[in-house]
C-alpha cells in the first residue's frame, strides 16, 4: 500500500499549505486528539479543522525547527550513512483520506522515512537514555499509517549541542488504535462541527478562554442534572488538592528546615535549591495615589472571565 499525493508543497505559500492542512489530520495532530499533547488539546485541532481558528505565525521554537531541519537531516545522513530525499507532497492514506502526512524526509532505497526534530536543554531529559516523547512515537506511526512504511526514524538536535537518532519500528496495535481515533474524530466531529469534549488539560483551558473571552452581565443557566456529577468531581478534586498540597509543604518546610542558611542541597542525584531572590516592583497602589494622572495615562486594562464554584 502507498501513499496517495494529495498536493505538491514545492513553492508552495504557507497560507496555501494551511488550507491543504485542513482536508485531514496530519501527523502533527495525532497526539492532541489522543489527549497526550501538553500544548495542544483535540478542540484546537477542531477548530482549526473547522476553519474556525485564525492561523498564527509559528514561534520562535517552531522557527529555529523548520530553520535547523536541513541541518539535521544532513547529519543524520552523516553518522548512518543512509541517504535522505524531500518528499515535497502531502499525502494522503489511500483508505481513509482523511489521513495526511506531510513528511520531513523520505531514507532511500527502503520503506522508511526521517522525522528531524529540535529540543531546548530543558527538555533533554524527555530524550534521556533512548527514549523517544509519546507525541512523536505517535506522529511516526500515524505517518507509517499513511504511506505504509516499516519503519521511521527520529533525529534530533538538544539544546543546540547533542545529537541522537533512533528507528522506530510499525506497531500495527497502535497504527489500529489511530485509525479508529482518527475515524471518530473526523466523522464524529468535524464532519458535523459538533464539539468534541473537553479535557483538563492547560491546552484546553486556553481554548476555552478563547471561545468565550466575554461574559453577558447578570445572564444566567439552568444547568443539566450532569452537571452535578461535575461538581461532585470538582469538591472530591478540590478536597484531594488540599490534602496533598498541605503534604508537599510540609516536605518542602522540612527540607528547608534541614538547609538552614544554605543555598544548595544534595540528596543523591537530586539538587535542591533555596536561593535568596531580589527584585524590584512597581508599587501600583503608591504610584496611583501620587501621580493618578500618569498612571491613568499608562494603565493598560486587562480583561479575563473568573470561574468559581459556591
Amino acid at each position: 500500500m502507498n501513499a496517495q499525493v494529495l498536493c505538491t508543497t514545492k513553492d508552495m505559500a504557507r497560507e496555501e499549505w494551511l488550507k491543504w492542512r485542513m482536508k485531514g489530520i496530519g501527523g502533527s495532530d495525532v497526539a492532541a486528539i489522543a489527549g497526550i499533547n501538553r500544548w495542544k488539546s483535540a478542540v484546537e485541532v477542531w477548530l482549526e479543522k473547522t476553519g474556525q481558528l485564525e492561523s498564527s505565525e509559528p514561534g520562535e521554537a517552531a522557527y529555529w525547527g523548520n530553520q535547523l531541519e536541513d541541518l539535521v537531516a544532513k547529519e543524520f545522513e552523516k553518522r548512518t550513512g543512509l541517504k535522505v530525499r524531500r518528499r515535497n507532497a502531502i499525502l494522503q492514506h489511500p483508505k481513509y483520506p482523511f489521513m495526511l502526512a506531510n513528511i520531513d524526509r523520505d531514507i532511500v532505497g527502503v520503506k522508511e522515512g526521517l522525522e528531524c526534530k529540535t529540543a531546548g536543554e530543558y527538555r533533554k531529559d524527555e530524550w534521556k537514555d533512548d527514549k523517544v516523547p509519546d507525541e512523536y512515537i505517535l506522529q511516526v506511526q500515524h505517518y507509517m499509517a499513511v504511506c505504509g512504511y516499516d519503519a521511521w526514524w527520529i533525529a534530533v538536535l538538544i539544546g543546540g549541542n547533542k545529537f541522537q537518532y533512533k528507528r522506530i519500528e510499525r506497531d500495527e496495535e497502535i497504527i489500529n488504535y489511530l485509525i479508529q481515533i482518527e475515524k471518530e474524530f473526523w466523522g464524529k466531529y468535524v464532519v458535523t462541527k459538533e464539539l468534541p469534549p473537553v479535557d483538563g488539560s492547560q491546552a484546553s483551558t486556553e481554548i476555552l478562554n478563547k471561545l468565550y473571552p466575554d461574559s453577558v452581565p447578570e445572564s444566567r443557566i439552568e444547568l443539566p442534572p450532569s452537571a452535578q456529577d461535575l461538581l461532585d468531581q470538582y469538591d472530591k478534586a478540590k478536597e484531594q488538592e488540599s490534602y496533598w498540597k498541605e503534604r508537599k509543604d510540609e516536605a518542602s518546610n522540612k527540607l528547608k528546615e534541614l538547609m538552614g542558611e544554605h543555598e544548595l542541597g544534595f540528596v543523591g542525584e537530586r539538587k535542591i535549591s533555596w536561593k535568596t531572590i531580589v527584585s524590584n516592583r512597581l508599587d501600583t497602589k503608591k504610584f496611583k495615589k501620587d501621580h493618578p494622572d500618569l498612571f491613568a495615562q499608562y494603565a493598560k486594562e486587562s480583561k479575563s472571565r473568573r470561574f468559581e464554584i459556591r
